[in-house]
């Protein structure tokens, strides 16, 4: 529980930084989100051999197979067990750099009509609005995204501990 915790509010904190104006966010780029998932796939292969250890290979091998399709169901469970990393990283970096990426056009967007004067000095109230719309839903996309990485983690660990589908 300490680590899903600590987990959720480190995203949370980071997600939430990189809506300040000109500031960073880690959880935008690829090699970082990686490297969360990463580890937490280490972690996870780490428990699941702990707790079960070469019974947790079993995983890849649903009960009831038939014969034939037991060479094919290995290699499919495998790619599966190996895309969670994939699955979290990229669904974090994703959402991320996509609200990061229309909230930067909006503001450029804004910024340029204000510059330009005379009659756009007035038209770029609108995607002003726009922006401090978008602000707030990215608030609440960068609290979902936190959560829904801690969600998923804890569904993967919980998937080894059960050693089950």
């Amino acid at each position: 529980m300490p680590f899903i915790f600590s987990l959720f509010i480190f995203i949370l904190v980071c997600n939430l930084l990189g809506l300040v104006p000109y500031s960073f966010t880690v959880t935008s780029h690829i090699v970082v989100t990686l490297f969360f998932s990463l580890a937490i796939w280490c972690g996870k292969l780490f428990i699941g051999i702990r707790i079960h250890g070469l019974k947790l290979f079993s995983l890849f091998l649903p009960g009831g197979s038939p014969l034939p399709l037991i060479p094919f169901l290995v290699i499919l469970e495998m790619i599966t067990f190996v895309m969670t990393i994939v699955s979290l990283s990229v669904r974090l970096f994703a959402n991320m750099m996509a609200g990061h990426i229309l909230l930067k056009v909006f503001a450029g967007f804004a910024w340029t009509m204000l510059m330009a004067g005379g009659f756009f000095y007035f038209l770029h109230f609108i995607p002003l609005v726009i922006l401090f719309c978008l602000m707030g839903l990215e608030t609440g996309v960068a609290i979902v995204q936190a959560y829904v990485f801690t969600l998923l983690t804890c569904m993967y660990i919980s998937d080894v501990i059960e050693c089950g589908h």
